[in-house]
């Protein structure tokens, strides 16, 4: 007969060490985080093109919540919807129906951009010059047009000279036409999100391709700062093996904050907010806020080390 001391049973289950807890635990500490961050800025206006040619990689999500989360840590900043969908203008609750001003009367009729801009009920720091459907012709109309790649980056010097903002963010659609070329000839700075899935840098040499040959003609300013993953699902190799794969290419372009699959994320557009003002104690709000807090640190950093040479 065995000894009865001798035997073991197994361990009680503890929740305290289940993935879900654990999880929350994590959560809850990058939240406590985040409520004490202090961000400084140090006056300039950085001025991004978020841009991917490859469609459904979170472009829209990625420029509302990371416009939404600087705003929330004291920055103001401006989204410029150059996208014909409106979505960006739908996001941050801004109208914009065929009536409105819009980035289109700034492009064809140089309107100043001033004119068109509202601001969003979220927060009196973000600001957005919307997008309406005549957007969608506004590619034939600049074609016969004077300086038609530089309209946009004319009419944003004039507002900069007059108004003062930390951020501005260009969402461009999918495709390399004249309304994608006018938004790289605006911004210095190039911000890719990037999809943890099959194919995700697919079309990235392209869009590589692109950013040169503007900097070569038209903006020698222009370079790509900033890679962001999106849709990161943890619990597959997939998402690590594609996380890693960019991060081996683009070592120092890549954020350190990776935006989780979130079902937040995605059912805040149809109410008209970002997931920071639908729900900002979400996994998808949080890491969208440490990432715009990231960008802005490392803004300041490369402001500091340009001054100290």
């Amino acid at each position: 007969m065995p000894d009865s001391e001798n035997t073991t049973s197994p361990a009680p289950f503890s929740f305290d060490d289940s993935p879900i807890a654990r999880e929350l635990a994590d959560l809850t500490s990058r939240r406590k985080v985040l409520a004490e961050v202090k961000v400084e800025f140090d006056g300039s206006t950085r001025v991004f093109t978020v841009s991917n040619q490859k469609g459904g990689v979170g472009k829209t999500t990625t420029t509302v919540n990371l416009a939404a989360g600087l705003a929330s840590v004291g920055a103001r900043v401006l989204v410029i919807d150059l996208d014909p969908q409106g979505n960006s203008s739908t996001a941050l609750g801004i109208p914009h129906s065929a009536d409105v001003a819009s980035i289109y009367d700034v492009l064809i009729d140089e309107e100043p951009l001033a004119d068109v801009i509202q601001t969003s009920p979220e927060s009196p720091n973000l600001l957005c010059a919307p997008s309406t459907i005549h957007l969608a012709g506004a590619e034939i109309e600049l074609v016969s047009q004077v300086a038609r790649e530089h309209r946009l980056r004319t009419a944003l010097e004039t507002y900069l000279a007059e108004n003062h903002v930390d951020f501005v963010f260009i969402d461009c659609p999918p495709s390399l036409g004249l309304l994608t070329i006018n938004a790289f000839t605006a911004a210095t700075e190039v911000l890719i999100p990037i999809q943890c899935e099959y194919y995700a840098l697919e079309g990235l040499s392209q869009l590589l391709g692109s950013v040169s040959m503007i900097q070569k003609h038209l903006n020698p300013a222009l370079h790509l700062s900033t890679i962001l993953l999106t849709m990161y699902d943890g619990r597959t190799r997939l998402a690590q093996q594609v996380a890693d794969e960019v991060r081996t290419h683009f070592p120092d372009r890549v954020l350190t904050t990776v935006i989780p699959r979130s079902v937040r994320v995605s059912e805040a557009p149809s109410f008209g907010q970002t997931v920071i003002a639908y729900d900002g104690q979400s996994a998808g709000a949080v890491a969208y806020r440490e990432a715009a807090v990231e960008i802005a640190r490392r803004g300041l950093a490369q402001n500091s080390e340009e001054g100290a040479h």
